[in-house]
């Protein structure tokens, strides 16, 4: 049935009374609950994850997935992440002691140090990262050529207490070798990695023990020789040279976001191990 909608003249039917303004003040309500949600959605800001690494190929997907964006798309537009680069493992766990990041890359024996330290309220281990990576290098003209060669020598590792540090300490040990603190004659100088390559060049130091890339660094770049590659002496030659830790707090608070950037971490490892010469082009 169709509607009629012509009237008799002087019966046309008149609005209500105040219906035209209660459209008016609907219409008022309407636009500003829109503005105001629209201004707290500007207002929110993303959750904002703080994550150390290290420049060195023993933190590939740091730096893999750094550069190709994988973590950020793995996360979402609601979380950002701030990148930050530490020299060695006990300035990351420093900074993850003083609340100034959230998770990191970083070495077995900091974080060990880190878990006792804290008597286990600082530090959760979530993934291992890499295996092998390090080496003892020698320069050229240091005359060294055995373990007994040692003896006076200066020996750089990257900074006190980290992975290498620890593993050239213990290795001096059980080679009969004492540190000049403790009545030797062997000084282990900690020295950033890119230090190391100037003062080796110099001839200002005799050895290093050093993360890749500064070990082949010190062999292409300063001449000199790979004295003893960390994996012999190890059992199958592995052992584990870097982990990912978190801040137990950001994991209680945001486990969605840890999931997602181990899940990342995961599939970066796969990539790169099927695809070595990509993953270097990348990290260079």
């Amino acid at each position: 049935m169709k509607t009629n909608t012509n009237y008799p003249a002087g019966c046309e039917v008149q609005p209500a009374p105040g219906r035209n303004n209660m459209k008016t003040k609907l219409g008022t309500a309407t636009a500003i609950l829109l503005m105001a949600v629209s201004t707290i959605h500007a207002q929110q800001k993303p959750t904002v994850i703080r994550v150390g690494y290290f420049p060195n190929m023993t933190h590939a997907q740091a730096l893999v997935g750094r550069a190709n964006g994988q973590f950020e798309r793995a996360l979402g537009p609601g979380v950002q992440i701030e990148w930050k680069a530490f020299n060695a493992g006990p300035s990351a766990i420093e900074a993850l002691f003083a609340n100034a990041i959230d998770m990191t890359y970083v070495g077995p024996n900091p974080t060990v140090t880190g878990y006792v330290r804290s008597q286990g309220e600082a530090v959760r281990v979530i993934a291992g990262a890499a295996s092998g990576g390090a080496s003892l290098v020698v320069r050229e003209g240091s005359g060294i050529k055995t373990a007994a060669d040692f003896h006076g020598k200066k020996v750089a590792s990257p900074q006190q207490g980290n992975t290498q540090d620890v593993a050239l300490r213990s290795w001096l040990r059980a080679n009969g070798l004492k540190l000049r603190e403790k009545g030797g004659d062997v000084q282990v100088l900690p020295i950033s990695n890119a230090d190391q390559l100037t003062l080796f060049l110099k001839g200002q130091i005799d050895a290093a023990w050093a993360p890749e890339p500064w070990a082949a660094r010190l062999v292409h770049e300063g001449g000199g020789k790979i004295f003893l590659d960390e994996r012999d002496l190890w059992p199958n030659r592995q052992f584990v040279i870097t982990d990912l830790i978190v801040s137990p707090k950001f994991l209680k608070q945001h486990p969605d976001i840890v999931k997602n950037f181990l899940r990342a971490h995961v599939e970066l490892t796969d990539w790169i191990e099927k695809n070595p010469a990509q993953a270097k082009q990348v990290m260079n």
